[in-house]
């Protein structure tokens, strides 16, 4: 939060700002840049343009600047993008009517990953509802208040000029409270046009905006936790996606308790998959060491920073669900999907990892660590961790999925962010995707893991495993891009997902934005291709047309290349179309027969052979 109290402090010394009425929608908008807020991604029209305007001001002041999507889920995506790189809000912004629901798929998909949004659509003027006006999606029309109240942890619609203050704060509250998700605001157009007086909030107004939700910590349930842990003969660490800024004091917990620990699959991008006491995924895309390490009943099992959806528990797996477990969250809403386990530690991870450190530091009393056995091998396949390891080093024509992303594995640079799209690009890239940190230590003494430094939130892969929608990771990639442009952002999606939302490439172009897409082109829905095949289903309806997504690409001054073999991978600078800036495109013409390892969704849905 520095830079946005930074920010809270010029505008409280900026009184002329204030000196006169500001419009509801230049207070947004001014709220957004004490906020730190960058960007706002959405689509113009005529219900929201008062917003517009104000983002025009805004931006010849430096303050948020406005990125036009292509759709509105895709700017949802973007928006959800960024808030998972930067820590920051992230802002969709779309017209009434058919604008505000075609947010609702990324927007929904932000609530079920529990990732700040602060969604804004328009509405009709007020006089005109109930007259069957343009759009009109108040309560006497479509009413898409009522539709995102579902998907969000506060929507609400802003009726007079004296509500926009108190419902803005509260809708930033619940944003980023605990836990996070989205805050809708519904905003008719005349109440945007209209003057407001000086916010009420005096010259503190921009430092109201940054309380936060006050933390709690269970104080005696760490100590419990901390007395399993010195009595376990090894305890097993499960480490998920809401570990993001306490990754390397799990490492060092896990190093001072002689502890292996294995990743969900959404949690896999905060680790470095060649530390010598990691396991492996476990959930969908999993591998079966992390599944035959909680099959062999350790006496402790420490999960920290998931939900227990289906596909990060393995299906709701005895082997995990059970009264050796102890669960570690910031809420009690994730708590409460962990019925049967032996302890619930509510706290922010950090702060309870801290408070273990200390409480193992003084027990020995110098704070001394286990040595880890000897390192593994750099190759992921040498350690038994794949399923088909042959495939992984296989130099047939087409290119097998799995050399897929052994390739993109080595060939990007340490810093890169990869995004999977939800189906097999997902699967692919949670099992088989594995680079190595090649950056040199700060310190020979510094255990592995320990010499990260990226940004606290950031890790080096993003699935979504609850509500996963198609395409989701094309919006978002664009949306970390713009969040942090040093880092290129290398976007694994499939051929169907591209023909739903690749159209949003183009934004990536217009602004200048270093992502990779890799398309998967096997001319099907893969994962309903194999998943018929693998239930003995009629085999119907997964056909895609032959397309040559390069070609597309470059009709839109893009630049694209086909990849049709491990040699032609092989042959391009990688490094030269990763510190472009703009996009490039990979139509990789993968092996279609090589089916993903997803027999977890197979037994789920009990169809399984």
């Amino acid at each position: 939060m520095d830079n946005a109290l930074a920010r809270a402090d010029v505008f409280r010394r900026d009184e002329q700002a204030f000196a006169a009425p500001v419009d509801a929608a230049d207070l947004i908008i001014r709220s957004l840049e004490a906020l730190g807020v960058e960007y706002v991604f959405g689509i113009p029209g005529g219900a929201i343009e008062p917003l517009y305007n104000a983002l025009a001001r805004s931006a010849r002041r430096g303050g948020p600047q406005p990125v036009v999507a292509r759709h509105e889920t895709g700017a949802a995506c973007m928006a959800d993008g960024y808030a998972r790189e930067t820590g920051k809000l992230g802002v969709c912004i779309a017209t009434s009517g058919p604008g505000a629901t075609n947010l609702i798929t990324g927007v929904a998909c932000a609530y079920d990953n529990q990732v700040p949004l602060l969604v804004l659509t328009g509405q009709p003027p007020q006089h005109s509802w109930g007259k069957r006006a343009l759009q009109e999606s108040s309560c006497s029309g479509i009413d898409t208040v009522a539709m995102l109240r579902h998907c969000t942890r506060y929507s609400s619609l802003v009726s007079h000029p004296d509500q926009l203050w108190p419902k803005l704060h509260n809708a930033l509250m619940k944003a980023q409270g605990f836990p996070q998700g989205p805050a809708h605001l519904s905003l008719p157009v005349d109440l945007l046009r209209g003057p407001l007086p000086t916010p009420p909030a005096g010259n503190d107004w921009a430092g109201a905006l940054l309380r936060r939700a006050p933390e709690v910590t269970d104080g005696p349930a760490i100590e419990e936790l901390h007395a399993l842990l010195a009595g376990a003969k090894q305890p097993v660490f499960l480490i998920g996606h809401g570990c993001a800024e306490a990754a390397p004091l799990l490492m060092r917990l896990v190093q001072m308790h002689g502890a292996l620990f294995i990743t969900t699959p959404d949690g896999k991008g905060l680790v470095h998959p060649q530390h010598p006491a990691y396991r492996g995924v476990f959930g969908f895309g999993g591998h079966a060491n992390a599944e035959a390490l909680l099959a062999a009943e350790p006496d402790l099992i420490v999960a920290f920073g998931t939900t227990f959806s289906e596909l990060n528990s393995g299906g709701w797996a005895a082997g995990l669900m059970n009264r050796r477990l102890v669960h570690v969250d910031c809420c009690d809403e994730n708590l409460m999907y962990s019925p049967s386990a032996r302890l619930h530690v509510r706290g922010r991870i950090s702060t309870v990892c801290e408070q273990l450190i200390s409480m193992q530091q003084q027990r020995t009393h110098a704070g001394n660590v286990l040595p880890f056995p000897e390192r593994r091998g750099e190759s992921a396949a040498a350690d038994g961790l794949l399923c088909k390891p042959e495939a992984f080093h296989s130099e047939a024509t087409p290119i097998k999925p799995q050399r897929l992303m052994k390739a993109l594995s080595r060939l990007c640079p340490p810093n890169t962010r990869f995004v999977a799209d939800a189906g097999n690009s997902a699967v692919w890239a949670v099992h088989y995707l594995s680079p190595h940190d090649r950056r040199a230590p700060r310190a020979a003494h510094e255990p592995l893991l320990l010499r990260e430094r990226r940004q606290h939130r950031a890790g080096w892969l993003r699935v979504t495993m609850d509500f996963a929608p198609m395409g989701w990771a094309i919006g978002a990639s664009i949306g970390i891009a713009a969040g942090n442009r040093d880092c290129p952002v290398v976007c694994i999606t499939g051929d169907g997902s591209y023909l739903m939302n690749g159209q949003e490439i183009t934004v990536a172009a217009e602004a200048g934005l270093p992502v990779l897409f890799v398309v998967l082109n096997d001319g099907a829905l893969g994962m309903v291709k194999h998943g018929q095949r693998f239930a003995g289903a009629e085999a119907v309806g997964f056909q895609l047309p032959s397309i040559d997504y390069a070609a597309l690409a470059a009709a839109m001054g893009i630049p694209g290349h086909v990849i049709r073999s491990p040699q032609d991978l092989e042959a391009l600078d990688m490094g030269a179309i990763l510190s472009r800036k703009g996009p490039t495109l990979l139509d990789v013409r993968v092996d279609g027969e090589e089916a993903a390892p997803m027999n977890l969704r197979m037994r789920t849905l009990g169809t399984a052979k």
